[in-house]
């Protein structure tokens, strides 16, 4: 079975091919191939890859391309996990949204409209491309605003494009553990958007175990989420949300830290890997020993300003180990072309699954999957709170579509000022202006 990665070259390929190379069966993945625009990137990876998979005999072979054409044919999945304008091209989202005293993070508010409309242009493309070239291949999603991109990819390929995240597994695993229940036996009654969910049941045994959670603030407080919101607010919500709501929730507090911290999430994480890729691609060092230790510095200081704002303290050693969204990704190759039939939370179609947002909209949601896709289980309504904020944020990702689609910069516009972390008409105005002056990927936005 062949898995193509577009992004190959990018900091968190090794993951998945770690989690490659602890499947041993029958129809696993034999052959590898990297695509990304940087060649020298391709190279530092591919020597990481090299290094892990040494003394592994049945290792999947790697190839490593500049040509997505010759990427995608043949390819019976395409991991997509591109980043269009790089890591400068976030710091630079951060930065303009913070000078505007407004949140900047890479998916969530201003910067994350500015990354999603460089960036549905190119992954528009990309499902044209596998229309044409890999019909038959199945497509699952890592490029974020992921749920965005993946609704966007949907229009050119149906349900055969998967997004997936890795935030709610983590979720999913923290809640278990704090009822002392083993995180493989628990279902997650869990919808929303990509970054925008809330787990309102957790199902062990046929018995719901998160309302005696909710009313034991010391468990309650055991974990990240808790830690962040506090047990009172998570008792006053019914239910536990994914952390990338405390930027709604806590948003003048998030701005506020992020303003004071000494660089931004994007700027860290550009001048990280930058030595990172610079010493590799040099040969400098063994490339392996280098990349785990850049990933332990990147996992520890992960929402750093967040849980110092909310007096968190360090992440937990549990949620430093690897098992996100690489793991998702091969239970869903499995799934798929196995028949292993999974319980997976994913970015599909909703269907009727949920009464808002409309049928075509991608939501967040726990899927069965098999040899046909992904199908979306039945779950509980949002309630009215969650409803909203997700139906507007929804509006928001929808005018973010039809501007990269039509080149409306009155729709960009929209996106920005709909937005429920934006504050006034006028500030969307001056965002736009910035980022389309920033960002050349933007060009097609320009008066």
């Amino acid at each position: 079975m062949r898995l193509t990665i577009l992004g190959g070259g990018g900091f968190r390929v090794p993951l998945v091919h770690r989690a490659l190379l602890g499947d041993h069966a029958e129809g696993r993945v034999t052959q590898v191939t990297l695509h990304d625009l940087d060649a020298g990137r391709l190279s530092a990876i591919g020597r990481v890859l090299a290094e892990q998979a040494e003394g592994i005999a049945d290792a999947p072979r790697i190839t490593v391309t500049t040509d997505l054409d010759a990427a995608l044919k043949g390819a019976d999945f395409v991991f997509s996990a591109i980043r269009v304008g790089g890591l400068e091209g976030r710091a630079a989202d951060e930065r303009i949204a913070l000078e505007e005293g407004v949140l900047g993070q890479e998916t969530v508010g201003a910067g994350g409209i500015a990354y999603g409309l460089r960036t549905v242009p190119v992954a528009v493309d990309i499902a044209r491309r596998v229309a044409a070239l890999a019909p038959d291949a199945w497509v699952i999603n890592f490029t974020n605003p992921a749920g965005l991109v993946t609704e966007a990819m949907s229009r050119h390929l149906g349900d055969r494009v998967i997004g997936i995240c890795d935030s709610p597994v983590g979720l999913g695993r923290r809640v278990a553990r704090a009822v002392g229940a083993d995180p493989a036996e628990a279902w997650m009654d869990y919808a929303g958007l990509n970054h925008l969910g809330w787990l309102r049941g957790l199902h062990v045994g046929g018995r719901d175990r998160l309302p005696r959670l909710l009313a034991d603030s010391g468990a309650l407080t055991s974990f990240e989420e808790g830690k962040l919101f506090g047990a009172d607010w998570l008792r006053a919500l019914g239910a536990i949300p994914n952390e990338y709501l405390h930027y709604y929730y806590f948003s003048r507090e998030a701005v506020r830290a992020a303003q004071d911290a000494r660089q931004t999430r994007g700027a860290f994480l550009r001048d990280q890997q930058r030595g990172f890729y610079a010493r590799t691609e040099r040969g400098v060092g063994p490339a392996l020993a280098a990349w785990e230790h850049t990933r332990a510095e990147r996992e520890s200081t992960y929402m750093a300003e967040n849980r110092e704002t909310a007096g968190a303290g360090a992440r937990d050693a549990c949620d430093l180990e690897s098992g996100g969204y690489e793991h998702v990704a091969l239970a869903l190759m499995r799934a798929i072309a196995r028949n292993e039939r999974a319980t997976l939370i994913l970015n599909v179609r909703n269907g009727a699954t949920l009464p808002v947002p409309d049928a075509d909209a991608v939501v967040e949601v726990p899927c069965l999957v098999d040899a046909n896709g992904a199908h979306p289980l039945p779950v509980s309504p949002l309630p009215g709170h969650a409803t909203g904020l997700v139906c507007q944020v929804k509006a928001v990702e929808r005018e973010v579509m039809a501007a990269a689609d039509s080149g409306s910069r009155a729709a960009a516009l929209k996106a920005f000022a709909l937005h429920p972390l934006v504050d006034s008409v006028q500030v969307a105005r001056r965002l736009l202006d910035a980022y389309v002056g920033e960002h050349p990927g933007l060009a097609y936005l320009r008066p």
